[in-house]
């Protein structure tokens, strides 16, 4: 079983998925070029991780995001043979990022159902808190480079197990789908299949960019499992208390900025930390601004006997469901830019530094000023832009 566990560690089974996929390295000071077949490749790669040292997964300089070929001296170099896959977990990947994550869950409060909006924001912040802070507790390193290609250099810093992206997608997919499955007149197969090829993707996609191992990846899908499964009874009495208690203000905005400020420390900066605070952040700002809107009547959700008809598609309702996104999405985006503006001001004014990127990271800095932004944006998706969509018509 240790041997088991120890293979799925290997990164040459990242490598080798790769290779499957079309992504081969190439090391431009071992002077081949002959990347035909995967095999050769591995070779060469196998032969650079024997003579170059780690830093977190990495024997050599990254590469840099996005580019097909990279230039330079003994820097690693990758080919993309077959484009279908390239463009395919690239998109994948990105359905476990921040632009996700500010699009589909405000738009499903906007133009879906905020019932079930309520249980993705909550599962989603648990999970990836937990997820998150195991990475800086067991501080395990991403897969080497080479013999891994590495598609992504934002998360360098960050340590590996498990895969955040992969218990995002997955606890996203199946938490819409057990909100929805007796809520929704549907073909629950469908949706489970839906379900399925989502995380399905995104885990894959954490293989093919070469930021995870296969151990990560599958305890990030079983990480989730549990933590759904632990959480799902407590869902319908946790929705009650956020919607009715009158302390729930409090606790939404007090507790998740103190685990944000007391996230596990680290020797070295990880913007970990700063991501985590983001999630927390949005969950809090989303948290008030469901309390708030139920304070004043105003839940948003469809009425009528259950279950509800899937609503159809049609040109009118898909034009209004564009707009309702297009006008939320800019004040977001707004709102984003002034806050973030002015609690960088404040906070750095407060602390005597000047406002740059080392300052940036500093915890005392870093903390307050991205709690505020994104909770911000939270509380103005929920309650804010709901109003504004009143205003102009659009609901």
């Amino acid at each position: 079983m240790a041997y088991f566990i120890s293979s799925l560690q290997d990164p040459r089974l990242v490598a080798s998925f790769q290779r499957v996929c079309g992504l081969f390295l190439q090391v431009e000071d071992v002077g081949s070029t002959n990347n035909s077949c995967g095999k050769g490749a591995g070779a060469e790669s196998e032969q650079v991780s024997r003579t170059r040292p780690s830093i977190n997964g990495y024997g050599t300089h990254p590469a840099e995001e996005g580019s097909l070929h990279l230039q330079g001296q003994g820097k690693p170099r990758y080919v993309v043979k077959n484009f279908f896959f390239y463009y395919l977990f690239r998109f994948a990947a990105a359905l476990g990022q921040e632009i996700f994550y500010i699009t589909f869950l405000p738009s499903t409060y906007w133009n879906f159902d905020p019932y079930v909006t309520r249980r993705l924001v909550g599962v989603w912040a648990i999970v990836m808190y937990l997820g998150q802070a195991s990475k800086d507790i067991i501080k395990w390193p991403r897969p080497l480079s080479p013999p891994v290609v590495k598609l992504e250099t934002r998360v360098d810093a960050e340590y590996g197990m498990p895969s955040t992206h992969a218990m995002a997608a997955t606890a996203i997919s199946f938490t819409f789908l057990i909100a929805t499955m007796y809520r929704y007149k549907y073909s629950f197969a469908l949706g489970l299949m839906a379900s399925v090829l989502m995380s399905t993707l995104v885990s894959l996609s954490r293989l093919y960019t070469g930021m995870h191992t296969v151990l990560d990846v599958i305890c990030g899908i079983l990480l989730t499992g549990v933590l759904m499964g632990m959480t799902y009874p407590f869902w319908n009495i946790l929705d009650d208390l956020q919607l009715t208690s009158p302390l729930t203000p409090v606790i939404a905005v007090v507790l998740p900025f103190l685990m944000s400020y007391n996230y596990p420390a680290l020797d070295h900066y990880s913007p970990t930390r700063g991501d985590t605070t983001i999630i927390l952040a949005v969950a809090s700002g989303c948290t008030v601004g469901f309390w708030m809107n139920y304070q004043y009547g105003q839940t948003y959700e469809p009425t009528g006997p259950l279950p509800f008809e899937v609503p159809s598609i049609t040109l009118q309702g898909a034009l209004m469901a564009i707009a309702r996104f297009l006008v939320g999405i800019s004040v977001l985006v707004a709102t984003r830019i002034i806050v973030k503006t002015i609690s960088l001001k404040v906070v750095c004014t407060w602390f005597h530094v000047p406002d740059d990127m080392e300052a940036r990271k500093r915890l005392e800095i870093e903390v307050p000023y991205k709690f505020a932004t994104y909770s911000s944006i939270g509380f103005v998706a929920t309650a804010i832009v709901p109003l504004l969509h009143q205003y102009l018509k659009l609901l």
